[in-house]
């Protein structure tokens, strides 16, 4: 993806030129090259201005046409009226990349958005590297490049971090400065013109110089590109993203900030989880998961102890634990004997260790020792509260654990409650890189989404199947309703697609008449159902076009009576086809809902329930984007909270699951042979400890 642009001319270039420098402190095309000499910038610098020689000691050009042919980078910081202008003459001397800072564009709207599309048509043309309109630069401390014009200087490190919002990008730098978290990379990508988050996260993943990737997200550009690369990278190093525009009114601010509609935010969800993103639900998580990740190893097991000089932080550390997918394990007979032996005998040798809240140095980097060299734990917690034994000694504890954390392989965490009398050991902690916590539920959650993640590191690759249909049969059902103009395909004509993709489905019949319709259930045996059958009526419900139970030929043949002629009196518009009977559902099957409806950014988004109140009411359903795997179709059912029914409670059979599965991977399917076909519900698919049925279909058009 990023093959056709020159990312590496963008990250680390030899020469950089400013279109737009000045010679005046405090305008940014000052300060964009003051940054770059503070970062201390080995390549070229070339202001551009037509009224200057010298700017900040450096010689300058009077235009564009008089920089050097295959320029590697210009950053553009004029007005909006001159950014074309300026980008025609940077195409002429073959510029490879280009930064505009220059705002007034998208995110504008109208003239800015139309002056926009220009520069993003001419920068494809020519395959120039693109960040902007309306960003803050980016910086790479590996190259000594900073081409912002943020304050401050971050310090060299791992994480790289890109972000949709310039205000946020600077509020990130200045956490990481005041807690001196070190950065490789960091990128305001603006508007994202012709760059984007995909293009950045594929040049991160690569990149050796990061470890980690963070990432401040309101939309993604191409929900498809996105997916196929992230995955890519999550199979390397963790990739943390905050997403906003969780709620119709965020969204709606997101659409103007950046110019694009965000797309509903399950899906965004869905996507993550598809393909290993963390998402953080807040900026204090996200803060919190960067230094975790950057500073410790990854847990390879779900086992946490936890070391403590007092009881009352244990009990919530060891609740907060109880919440997640960590355990809290006893330590082996041979680390409890070796405790006791370094331990006062009022301590307390099971997991939560509570060493006393007299607790020294020499205590807690005893039982650090002991603890990390005992196989049955991951990772480990520490907990210090500054009683007056701890914070006379604060400064020892602290050495010695940060001792014994550089000498193991299992990840540490620090959590020392309080502020001020324990200021100078986060410090200490910073300045030896270690991740450091001030409570326990952070440090936890923190703690189980490094465990997450190393899980979906050593998965197995998915498992893809195309089930076998006839997509062709099925391809004319949606090509004559399109013909049409129909919005919708109902039930009976859905029927045909079923069958094509060999939908398991209760056995039904079109009937136009009522003699037709009695000799369709003597075929198809009674009880029946028989349910209004026109195009114009997909809620039959609503004019009374169901009728269940019918027994017999004598009131199949009134119900067909019946029903077509209400249907026809309250729908004088809808022509009426006749009816579908069908056979009735076997007894003791439980409701399920499938469906999907087409995002507009990750294309169709699976959904599957329990049907009626459990979906309506309590909202307990699962989604999945398409395509679905083999292990998706089987993990989705049993992500909703009232999987325990499908399984089998009281005594009652269990559901047939592999049926379930079945169904999900043809609904995959269907949703991914057709685009036309906008939203679909199969409600209810009824299943039992047999098999499932189709009972009920309806697919919507474009």
């Amino acid at each position: 993806m990023s093959g056709s642009y020159d990312l590496n001319a963008l990250f680390a270039p030899k020469v950089v030129a400013i279109i737009g420098a000045s010679a005046t402190p405090g305008k940014i095309g000052n300060t964009v090259i003051q940054n770059l000499i503070d970062a201390g910038y080995e390549g070229k610098i070339i202001p551009v201005n037509p009224k200057s020689t010298e700017i900040l000691g450096r010689p300058v050009v009077k235009d564009v046409a008089g920089l050097p042919h295959g320029l590697d980078l210009a950053v553009l910081t004029v007005p909006k009226q001159f950014v074309l202008g300026s980008m025609e003459e940077l195409v002429k001397i073959g510029v490879k990349s280009a930064i505009i800072i220059t705002a007034g564009f998208k995110e504008v709207g109208g003239e800015g958005a139309e002056l926009e599309k220009k520069i993003q048509a001419l920068c494809i043309k020519n395959n120039i590297a693109l960040v902007g309109p309306n960003c803050l630069g980016l910086i790479n401390m590996s190259d000594k490049v900073n081409v912002t014009f943020a304050p401050g200087q971050p310090l060299p490190g791992r994480i790289s971090c890109f972000s949709q919002s310039g205000a946020l990008f600077t509020s990130i730098l200045d956490w990481a400065l005041g807690e001196k978290v070190g950065f490789s990379k960091f990128i305001s990508l603006g508007n994202e013109a012709v760059l984007n988050e995909s293009h950045i996260l594929e040049y991160l993943g690569n990149d050796p110089d990061t470890s980690v990737v963070m990432g401040y997200m309101e939309n993604i550009i191409d929900g498809q590109k996105f997916i196929e690369k992230v995955k890519e990278v999550t199979r390397k190093k963790p990739v943390v993203v905050v997403k906003s525009g969780v709620s119709s009114a965020g969204a709606k601010a997101a659409a103007s900030h950046t110019g694009s509609i965000a797309g509903a935010d399950n899906a965004y969800s869905t996507a993550f989880k598809q393909t290993g993103v963390i998402r953080a639900q807040s900026m204090s998580e996200f803060f919190n998961l960067a230094q975790a990740f950057s500073k410790a190893s990854l847990p390879q097991g779900p086992n946490l102890a936890i070391i403590t000089n007092a009881g009352g932080p244990g009990i919530m550390a060891t609740d907060a634990c109880e919440k997640t997918s960590l355990k809290m394990v006893q330590p082996a007979s041979a680390t409890i004997e070796s405790l006791k032996k370094v331990l006062p005998s009022y301590a307390s040798f099971r997991n939560p260790l509570a060493i006393g809240g007299d607790a020294t140095a020499t205590a807690y980097k005893a039982a650090l020792e002991e603890i990390v060299a005992d196989d049955s734990f991951n990772a480990v917690l520490v907990i210090l509260t500054p009683t007056s034994t701890a914070f006379e000694h604060i400064e020892a504890i602290t050495q010695g654990l940060i001792d014994t954390i550089k000498k193991t392989d299992k990840p540490v965490f620090p959590c020392f409650m309080g502020k001020e009398r324990i200021s100078i050991a986060e410090k200490m902690f910073q300045n030896a890189d270690v991740p450091f916590f001030t409570f326990p539920e952070p440090a936890i959650e923190s703690i189980e989404t490094m465990y997450k993640y190393a899980q979906w590191k050593e998965r197995e690759e998915m498992t893809y199947v195309v089930p076998e249909r006839d997509k062709a049969k099925a391809a004319a059902v949606v090509e004559e309703a399109v013909k049409t103009g129909a919005t919708e395909i109902v039930e009976y004509q859905a029927q045909q697609i079923l069958k094509a993709y060999n939908m398991p489905a209760l056995a039904s019949d079109l009937a136009t008449t009522a003699d037709e319709a009695a000799a369709a259930a003597e075929k198809i045996g009674f009880p029946v159902v028989l349910k209004i059958a026109s195009v114009q009526i997909s809620h039959k419900s609503d004019v009374g076009g169901v009728k269940v139970g019918l027994k017999n030929a004598g009131e199949v043949r009134a119900a067909f009576t019946e029903v077509t002629e209400r249907a026809a009196k309250m729908r004088p518009d809808a022509h009426i086809t006749g009816c579908l009977i069908q056979q009735m559902a076997p007894k003791g099957t439980k409701e399920i809902i499938i469906g999907f409806k087409r995002d507009a950014q990750f294309g169709p988004l699976l959904m599957f329930g329990l049907g009626g109140i459990y979906v309506e009411i309590l909202k307990d359903i699962a989604f999945r984007l398409v395509p679905l795997s083999k292990e998706d179709a089987h993990n989705v059912i049993r992500e909703i909270k009232t999987y325990k029914l499908l399984a089998g409670a009281r005594g009652e059979k269990g559901v047939n699951f592999e049926s379930l599965e079945d169904v999900l991977l043809k609904v995959s399917q269907l949703a991914a042979d057709f685009p036309q076909l906008t939203e679909a519900d199969f409600n209810p698919v009824l299943v039992n400890s047999e098999r499932a049925y189709v009972a009920d279909v309806r697919l919507a058009l474009k």
